[in-house]
Parts: structure tokens; C-alpha cells; sequence
């Protein structure tokens, strides 16, 4: 079982405090503005689905694709749940976003919740780029989010604790980071203590995430040998620049 396997037992739980919908109106915005017709989309690294059900909402149909099976299992009972209305509009299948494709172009791809970060290496990012090229005709778009180098370096990461709970578990789940600043890099570990609230029977995962926070200057270098071009750059939810208070920054990218 790989370590996103592993993750997603508790994914929704830990992150059910995100505001996916809050997500999806500014993705989604920033998608229609470039594309003002865009009915199809494509995610790269969908997880449980979360942003792509908010997606179907706004009448988008979103091809969500994630390395986890586990993860997709999820996504797939999200798109059950959701209604026949919204399912029609929805599908999941397992792929890894540097060398997926779907034998077709969509009216724009997009990753969030940091993805692109996960492509720890030069080769890995441009391989996740040429799958976003590869699905979009001249003139689509491709929006995506990371970790913003120069707030990385502002403020950086440290050791943080989370606890939830729902009717049948309690987590707590320990972060400890380990910045790499030779390599753009930061590894993430996590301790997880998992407590059935029933029994109080205990399970516990160790995990180690590899971030790599991007720079504006090496996006638009990477992009542009992917067959993009780069044509805007904001802080996370919002329409101004990113500057170094903004951990996650939002690159919007043109097919060439």
C-alpha cells in the first residue's frame, strides 16, 4: 500500500475544514475568464473529489485522475453520493499525472492542493506539464497551485499538531518538516494516530511527503519549454500578486 493509500483513510476527516466549494467558484472563475465557453476539464491529482463534485456544480464535467486507488475509491463514493445529476458529470480513474493520458483534449486542465508540488523533480515537473499539454488544444488553460518559494523561505515551516474527531475516530497527526534549501525542498513528516472512538482500539502511520516550492521565475522557464506560456501568477484566492506572506500561489498557464 503506497503512503497516499495510506493518507486517504483519513483525508476527508483531517481536511473537512476546507471550504472546496469557496475553491472551485475561483477556480472555476479563473478557468471561464480565459475560456469563456469551457464545458470540459481535467484534473490532475483529484484526490477524493471534492473540488471536482463543487465543479460539476457550476456545470463543468471534470475527468479527475489520482495516483492513490484508494484515493479514487473515495472519489468514486463522493460522485455516488452526489446525485445522479452531478454523477453524469463526473469521472475518476487511477493514472499518475506525469505520464497519464486520456486520449483526448479538454478546454482546460487543473491541479490543486499543491500537486504540482509533489513533482519533487525537475523531470517530474516537466512531465507533469507535458500531460496538461498534451491534453489541451492551442489556446486552453492550465491553472495549478504550489507552494510559493519566496513565503517558504519568509516563514518557514515548522512542527504543527492537528487533532480531529468525528462519531468514530479521534486523529492527531504531528507534522514535522525538514526544509532542503539547496534543493527547493521540504520534507514533510507525519506521524498519525488513528483511535476508534468505540473501542478505543489505536493504529498508527508514519508518512514522508516531498514538497517543492516553485519560484516565478523557474514556472515561467518550465512552462515555456512545455508548450505554455505564463500568463498570470496570483496569490492563492485571491487576484493579487503573490508576495512573501503567500505560502500557496495560483499560476494560470496558456496552451501554445
Amino acid at each position: 500500500m503506497s503512503v497516499f493509500d495510506l493518507y486517504a483513510a483519513c483525508y476527508d476527516l483531517l481536511y473537512r475544514d476546507k471550504n472546496y466549494r469557496a475553491e472551485a467558484d475561483y477556480v472555476a472563475a479563473l478557468v471561464r475568464q480565459s475560456r469563456p465557453g469551457a464545458t470540459d476539464v481535467l484534473e490532475l491529482g483529484c484526490g477524493t473529489g471534492g473540488h471536482a463534485v463543487e465543479l460539476a456544480g457550476k456545470s463543468l464535467r471534470v475527468h479527475g485522475v489520482d495516483l492513490s486507488p484508494a484515493m479514487v475509491e473515495r472519489a468514486l463514493a463522493r460522485r455516488s453520493a452526489a446525485g445522479s445529476g452531478l454523477a453524469a458529470a463526473l469521472r475518476f480513474e487511477q493514472g499518475d499525472v506525469r505520464c497519464f493520458r486520456a486520449g483526448r483534449t479538454f478546454d482546460a486542465v487543473i491541479s490543486l492542493f499543491h500537486v504540482m508540488s509533489y513533482q519533487a523533480t525537475t523531470p517530474e515537473l516537466l512531465a507533469a506539464m507535458a500531460t496538461a499539454r498534451a491534453h489541451l488544444e492551442p489556446g486552453g488553460v492550465f491553472v495549478f497551485d504550489s507552494w510559493y518559494g519566496p513565503a517558504v523561505l519568509s516563514d518557514r515551516p515548522r512542527c504543527v499538531i492537528k487533532e480531529v474527531r468525528d462519531d468514530r475516530v479521534s486523529i492527531v497527526r504531528r507534522t514535522t518538516p525538514t526544509m532542503q534549501v539547496n534543493a527547493n525542498l521540504v520534507d514533510v513528516h507525519f506521524d498519525i494516530e488513528i483511535t476508534a472512538i468505540e473501542s478505543g482500539e489505536q493504529r498508527r502511520v508514519a508518512e514522508d511527503h516531498r514538497m517543492r516550492y516553485l519560484f516565478v521565475p523557474e514556472v515561467d522557464h518550465l512552462l515555456g519549454a512545455s508548450g505554455f506560456e505564463l500568463v498570470a501568477t496570483r496569490a492563492w484566492m485571491s487576484q493579487a500578486e503573490p508576495d512573501d506572506r503567500s505560502w500557496y500561489a495560483c499560476f494560470e498557464a496558456r496552451a501554445l
